[in-house]
């Protein structure tokens, strides 16, 4: 879920640049405010299959404290500027809040049955939390990899490419350069 919540540091914190890929340190830091960019929060299970915890972005707040999962990481899905924020963060409510939302919203989308619905539950949830309004419908900025989408729906990359091409064909989903558009009319929820 894409909060609201305010961008809360000081002109003294220092700011910090992480490349796509990079994972921002959650040991030595516990909490760090998103302020551009998009990240995912990640564990993984004793097969070593990765579970995806969250998507978050601008204004958002993540670490290791709001989530008691270990491993933790925080991975950079696109480049991102993020400030570590002192332990006695005053928005730790609403930050838990936030996270508890997402996760149950993740939950509800890959116990459907079928992996089709899944996918399409994803990204119409992606698009609705994240997305912007276009006349086509809702435009996401947030470039996932077919395997990060899987990871997430539980199923395989090969079958992630089929049916985003199957949604393609049916007109559910454009990609265009600055990332892609679900189609409101077609919106599962």
């Amino acid at each position: 879920m894409a909060s609201n919540l305010a961008i809360a540091h000081s002109s003294t914190v220092r700011q910090f640049k992480f490349s796509r890929r990079e994972l921002i340190p959650s040991d030595r830091v516990g909490l760090w405010q998103i302020h551009a960019g998009w990240v995912r929060t990640l564990t993984w299970n004793e097969d070593g299959a990765i579970v995806t915890l969250g998507f978050w972005h601008a204004g958002d707040v993540v670490g290791q404290p709001l989530c008691n999962l270990h491993p933790y990481q925080i991975e950079c899905l696109t480049p991102v500027e993020a400030a570590p924020l002192p332990d006695d963060y005053p928005f730790c409510q609403q930050a838990l809040v936030a996270h508890l939302q997402q996760t149950q919203e993740l939950l509800r989308i890959i116990h459907y049955r079928r992996v089709e619905l899944r996918l399409a539950e994803l990204l119409s949830w992606l698009a609705q939390q994240f997305g912007r309004k276009v006349t086509q419908g809702y435009l996401v900025e947030l470039r996932l990899t077919h395997q990060d989408i899987a990871d997430v729906i539980g199923t395989t990359r090969v079958t992630v490419t089929r049916l985003l091409n199957l949604f393609q064909q049916q007109h559910r989903i454009n990609w265009c350069k600055e990332g892609w558009i679900w189609q409101a009319d077609r919106l599962v929820s």
